[in-house]
């Protein structure tokens, strides 16, 4: 018991003694210049900007399924890369390009909806980017007419 308290003891000793280096004098300088460029890129973002934020299908039937394409460009300064993208329920479902977008390029997010729901419908799709926001919105309306139509009580 006593050889492991000792040992023990020996190996803190060390651990303490080693750090009393001067820490200064381990830095390159050629990492402090590719930090000094990390940093300043660090204010550059892109920028998603779609040509239209809210698209609204008119009147359908219950249970058509729809979609839209919303396009967008990176009017920014950096590449743009969406992470991910989702809507308020399950029945919208986004879809969006996997590879960054330069600066200056296009893209597309295409959002499907299934019709589920009643009379006027509107559904938020959340874009996650490296934007400096962070998020973005479009959105989709719809007015759903019942299946069954105007019934008459006379």
């Amino acid at each position: 018991m006593k050889k492991v308290f000792l040992a023990a003891g020996l190996v803190a000793a060390l651990a303490f003694t080693g750090c009393k280096d001067n820490a200064s004098e381990k830095i390159k300088g050629e990492n402090v210049e590719m930090a000094a460029n990390r940093d300043a890129n660090a204010t550059s973002f892109p920028t998603l900007e779609f040509e239209e934020s809210e698209y609204d299908f008119g009147n359908i039937e219950r249970g058509t399924n729809v979609e839209h394409v919303f396009k967008f460009k990176n009017t920014g300064e950096a590449p743009l890369v969406i992470v991910d993208a989702t809507s308020t329920c399950g029945c919208t479902v986004p879809s969006f390009p996997d590879a960054p977008i330069a600066p200056g390029e296009t893209g597309e997010l295409l959002v499907k909806y299934n019709g589920s729901g009643m009379n006027a419908v509107t559904k938020i799709v959340t874009i996650k980017a490296n934007t400096e926001k962070g998020t973005e919105t479009v959105k989709i309306t719809a007015f759903v007419k019942s299946e069954e139509g105007p019934t008459n009580n006379g």
